[in-house]
């Protein structure tokens, strides 16, 4: 017959001890698991933002140079009333472009050989650009813009492809991403888009 040695039964600090672990482990989990949760919605929160209201944009290129230039990364807002100066992205063949609003749907734009815009007959007053430009035009003018059409120009006006262009011409609400209102890349540059 196999004598059976008494369990060594353990003390009330061990199960207390035991007890203690056991809870911390539960709580971790629990906070892993709701941090995780709550990181997750914030990440789909600012992809929808950032995709569907506030666009983030590189810019490419050099037709909105000296106040945009190659690199810089700016925050779009979607909206449907655009002005004179505003700088619009918008898509244009598989690309977003980046232009300054000259003129909406009824205006009409006249461009003379030294580059100065007139709208609606009076001189545009473009403090933003540093030198002016007739650039690239084969339109016809002066020129009225279509209903629902927006008329674009690049502040570097002797390199950018527009609406002077019957390749780009006049841009449609569709093809608006959004008005630029924020640069927020390179940190020296950070500010309003103006």
């Amino acid at each position: 017959m196999k004598r059976r040695f008494p369990e060594k039964r353990p003390s009330v600090e061990v199960l207390e001890a035991e007890l203690r672990r056991e809870n911390y482990r539960k709580r971790y989990r629990s906070v892993l698991r709701n941090t995780i949760y709550t990181l997750i919605t914030v990440a789909a929160a600012a992809v929808l933002i950032a995709t569907l209201l506030l666009p983030v944009l590189q810019i490419t290129g050099t037709s909105m140079a000296p106040n945009l230039l190659e690199g810089d990364i700016v925050v779009s807002m979607n909206g449907s009333k655009y002005k004179p100066g505003d700088v619009i992205a918008f898509y244009f063949d598989n690309k977003v472009l980046v232009k300054r609003v000259i003129a909406t749907a009824g205006q009409w734009v006249d461009i003379d050989e030294n580059g100065t815009v007139y709208l609606d007959g009076e001189v545009l007053e473009e403090p933003y650009l540093q030198e002016k430009a007739l650039g690239q035009c084969n339109i016809e003018l002066p020129y009225q813009v279509p209903e629902s059409r927006i008329f674009v120009m690049g502040d570097h006006r002797s390199v950018s492809l527009d609406s002077r262009n019957t390749a780009v011409g006049c841009v449609s609400d569709e093809q608006i991403v959004g008005r630029l209102i924020f640069r927020i890349w390179p940190w020296e540059g950070i500010g309003p888009v103006g």
